[in-house]
């Protein structure tokens, strides 16, 4: 419960602004937005988005540069809850990438 309310109060930083549903996932996607699993590869290999590419939260510092070389595409980062994501989304924007999104509860609500 209090990482919940810690993602909460956290997500609120920037008015929810770089929070996405499924719908603008989709069509962010569809018109090339690069989409970022941040789970293990073990969670990965279980199932994950179609055009995923997996990029484990805790190597995200050391890997980044070589799958996301340009710093303003847009990218979304997903994970199973929208913690994970969250955190890796902190990580890319102070590695300098402008537009990054991350998916509301994560796959939690993905239908």
């Amino acid at each position: 419960m209090l990482h919940k309310l810690k993602y909460v109060l956290n997500r609120n930083r920037d008015g929810g602004k770089f929070e996405i549903n499924q719908q603008q996932l989709e069509k962010m996607v569809q018109k090339g937005a690069v989409l970022i699993d941040v789970r293990s590869p073990q969670e990965f290999a279980e199932g994950h988005l179609e055009k995923a590419v997996l990029l484990p939260e805790y190597e995200m510092k050391e890997n980044v540069s070589a799958i996301l070389p340009d710093k303003s595409q847009i990218i979304i980062v997903y994970c199973s809850t929208g913690h994970r994501s969250q955190k890796a989304q902190e990580i890319l924007k102070k590695l300098g990438y402008q537009q990054v999104y991350n998916l509301y509860h994560g796959l939690e609500n993905y239908n």
